[in-house]
Order: structure tokens, then sequence, then C-alpha cells
């Protein structure tokens, strides 16, 4: 398996769909998890980059997703827009 450099993540009420890739852009996994597995998820992970959109519980989860050493970054919903493929 190819390790993981760029994380995408789409926060919801109660699971959160988590997106990675290598370095070439290559899926690395695709997985959903529920709000009390993030956090142990991300401390098993090797540092790397993490974005999500902006929204009201955002700033929690980058706060706490960055305390074991992720670059983690706030996107604009105006920035995510094109990437979304249902409703």
């Amino acid at each position: 398996m190819s390790e993981v450099c760029t994380i995408g993540l789409d926060i919801a009420k109660n699971n959160v769909q988590v997106h990675g890739e290598d370095g070439q852009g290559k899926k690395v996994f695709n997985k959903q998890l529920n709000r009390h597995a993030v956090l142990p998820f991300f401390a098993n992970l090797p540092v790397c980059l993490v974005g999500l959109e902006a929204c009201g519980g955002a700033h929690y989860w980058a706060r706490e997703i960055g305390k074991p050493g992720h670059d983690v970054r706030l996107l604009p919903p105006r920035q995510v827009k094109p990437f979304v493929i249902n409703n």
C-alpha cells in the first residue's frame, strides 16, 4: 500500500468520509468512519495534509486533527462545491 500524503475529509453529524491519496494523486483509501473513530484513525497515520470544508464544526476537527502534527487546511464552501457529486 502506498503512503498517504493528502486527505480530504467530509464531516457530517454522525459519520465522516475520509479519502486519502498518495503523492501522485492515486487513491489509497476511501472509507467512512463514525465520529468516535476519527481521532484514533488520524493518530495512527503519518503526518500529512488534511483538507476539509469550513463549517460549524470544522474548527474543532481542525484543532484536534492538527494535534498529532497534521497540516490541516479549511476550505471555503465556494471552493468545495465543484467537487460535490450528489446533492
